[in-house]
């Protein structure tokens, strides 16, 4: 969803315009040969760069890490792995919506009309460039910060943390034409709609903010981060005080985590103001089973043991069985359409990777199974009083990620074929028990901005 609405110069190095491709036809065969073995040899080369550089911070960081005392080994690697994890986690987010693109450039979905981008959108090649230097500047920077504590310059790694974060808010608001420009001012343009949903909601804005439901507990992570920053508290082993300003009990966490959750929840009331239709408000509905689980869940911290055993835990569970199966249910029945649920994989150039997927009914059992599953398993990671086991935690917001990473696929399938089936949508929005969601006019604005742009 990353793309562009500002104008830059034509002739920017750092932004690659959609105009600008080189397009060459009817290339005699042994060009063709030459130019697909020096794209080979490129990549093979690029490989063994991305190779040798992980083998190389591998072996500093373990080095790093077995340099460390057994008492403090554990630790210390909790602290690091809160610094980093959240990074981590938005990166492989990038990297998984640059294969929603590919797919997407294969099968003939228009995003950028979905999304209303401008001429500069950047393409999977760009978004996964820009995913290789995530990993490369975290991985690099987690390496220094174990290296520079193990070997006693605690200073200088408590320094590494920072300047990544920093770096990283720099870039991102830089105001020069560098670093693909347009493509950050309108991501931070979609951050602003969603903070003060002020204005008519589009879909780029409610696609985002359920992104920001699926990183909840990211955004938690990174202001625990930000919070033993400003306190001085980096490269101590002071988050073991669970009481104190940065440590697990605080009052702050439930609130980060419920925030997504709001910000869609204002996106739905502001949808109805709009369109008067009631499924926004059902939709609303759907967000708000999600803060109960949020804050019942920290109640823990805060009342006796039988108190939380037999009253509030009991509570807890229906939350998030209500929770679960609303939202189950509403991606299946709202945001999908079975109707046309694996044509997303029908590749204008077939390959294997469309041979196994396009037509088979093994991917609606898994999609619809796994999304149930992790929707569940979901509730998990919402829950502060289980946030200690971090490892775990982890691994079930890389599966909520990935399950957000297989909805984009259906949720942006159906719009587009609203948008190339207008009388058939039109149809379904007269039937009461229609599978399609028409968010508040929002399918007639894409059809517009498709007509616009020649689609």
């Amino acid at each position: 969803m990353f793309g562009g609405v500002f104008s830059v110069p034509v002739n920017n190095p750092h932004l690659r315009k959609s105009g600008s491709r080189l397009i060459i036809a009817n290339l005699e065969g042994e060009n063709d040969l030459k130019n697909s073995s020096m794209q080979l040899a490129c990549f093979s080369d690029a490989q063994k760069g991305a190779l040798l550089l992980g083998f190389f911070l591998f072996c500093i960081g373990w080095e790093s890490v077995m340099k460390m005392g057994l008492d403090t080994r554990e630790l210390f690697f909790y602290e690091t792995f809160l610094y980093y994890n959240p990074l981590l986690l938005i990166t492989m987010m990038v990297w998984l919506w640059g294969v929603n693109l590919w797919v997407f450039s294969r099968t003939g979905v228009d995003y950028a009309a979905i999304f209303y981008l401008g001429p500069d959108h950047l393409s999977h090649k760009e978004i996964w460039k820009c995913a290789r230097w995530m990993t490369t500047i975290i991985l690099t920077s987690m390496t220094a910060y174990l290296y520079l504590y193990s070997h006693g310059d605690v200073s200088l790694a408590a320094s590494q943390p920072i300047v990544l974060y920093l770096s990283a808010v720099i870039i991102l608001i830089i105001p020069f034409d560098i670093f693909y420009m347009s493509s950050r001012y309108y991501l931070l343009w979609t951050f602003w709609r969603i903070l003060f949903p002020v204005k008519t909601v589009s879909f780029s804005d409610f696609f985002l903010a359920d992104i920001l439901t699926s990183l909840s507990k990211v955004l938690s992570d990174l202001e625990r981060s930000v919070c033993r920053m400003v306190h001085r508290q980096v490269a101590t082993v002071a988050w073991f005080e669970a009481d104190s300003v940065c440590g697990s009990h605080s009052a702050v966490i439930p609130l980060v985590l419920v925030l997504p959750y709001l910000f869609r929840l204002f996106q739905c009331i502001r949808q109805y103001k709009d369109s008067k239709d009631i499924a926004n408000i059902w939709n609303a509905g759907k967000y708000l089973t999600a803060v109960p689980v949020i804050f019942l869940s920290a109640l823990k911290y805060f009342i006796d043991q039988d108190t939380w055993t037999y009253s509030i835990q009991p509570a807890w569970i229906l939350s998030g069985l209500a929770n679960t199966f609303f939202s189950f249910f509403w991606d299946v029945l709202r945001d999908w359409d079975l109707s046309v649920f694996t044509r997303i994989f029908k590749f204008t150039k077939p390959n294997l990777c469309s041979h196994l997927l396009y037509g088979r009914r093994w991917v609606y059992v898994w999609v619809i199974g796994s999304n149930l599953v992790l929707r569940w398993t979901w509730t998990y990671k919402l829950s502060a009083h289980l946030r200690n086991n971090y490892i775990t935690v982890f691994i079930i917001t890389l599966l909520e990620i990935y399950r957000r990473f297989q909805w984009a696929f259906f949720r942006i399938e159906n719009v587009w074929y609203k948008i190339n089936n207008p009388k058939r949508t039109t149809s379904h929005q007269t039937n009461p028990v229609s599978l399609q969601n028409d968010n508040g006019g929002e399918q007639e604005k894409l059809l517009a901005h498709s007509h616009s742009l020649g689609v």
